[in-house]
């Protein structure tokens, strides 16, 4: 079901209002583009399941604003490898509001890459973005200097792969809990925890290696 103007509206508003709770710069053009981005993920999202359904607000806090707080650690210019793209998250909202970005979004389901190509064509990201429709653990890594994942099964259990996967100069930038927090801990890495707004238990993981 798309969605309708007065639910596009409130999204907006939204992204205007509270960006900067979440240290998010966003342009009037990019808030367009991210409202793009956003009916058209409410079009595709009855068939293909890409995110628990919630209203405009909520899905402009927690989806898009959550997202861009990955921006100020990535550098200009920077190419970003996205594992377990699903529906865009958090690399589209990123690519829209940072054109300098070049990414690589991976995916397992097909169905979804569909959708993924769909829509950095409809916010005019295609040019910035290659789309891959296999699991990070059967492809080598793409040149990359961060790396993010915001939702992926099993993925405390996966974060040793994870980490051998990656480009051992790329930043981490992991969306989680208090599980992926003690797994990151076991794992002895240096690590900068940020409490996302609106959460109690929710955090941006930067994770630098050397």
């Amino acid at each position: 079901m798309s969605a309708s103007n007065t639910q596009l509206k409130e999204f907006k508003e939204t992204l205007a209002s509270e960006a900067g709770a979440y240290q998010a710069g966003i342009s009037v053009e990019a808030i367009d583009r991210l409202g793009e981005y956003y009916v058209l993920l409410s079009t595709w999202n009855a068939r293909l399941h890409l995110v628990a359904p919630c209203p405009p607000g909520e899905f402009a806090r927690r989806h898009v604003l959550e997202s861009l707080m990955l921006l100020p650690h990535v550098p200009q210019g920077a190419m970003v490898a996205d594992v377990g793209s699903g529906a865009g998250l958090p690399i589209i909202p990123c690519l829209i509001v940072r054109p300098d970005i070049k990414a690589t979004l991976i995916e397992s389901s097909r169905k979804k890459t569909v959708f993924l190509r769909e829509a950095l064509n409809r916010v005019g990201a295609s040019k910035s973005a290659t789309v891959i429709a296999e699991r990070f653990e059967e492809i080598p890594a793409p040149k990359a200097d961060a790396i993010t994942c915001r939702a992926l099964d099993r993925f405390e259990a996966k974060l040793p792969e994870i980490l051998k996967w990656s480009p051992r100069a790329s930043t981490l930038l992991f969306f989680g809990g208090k599980g992926l927090r003690d797994q990151i801990i076991h794992l002895d890495l240096d690590f900068t925890e940020i409490l996302i707004p609106n959460s109690e238990k929710r955090f941006l993981f930067v994770i630098r290696r050397n």
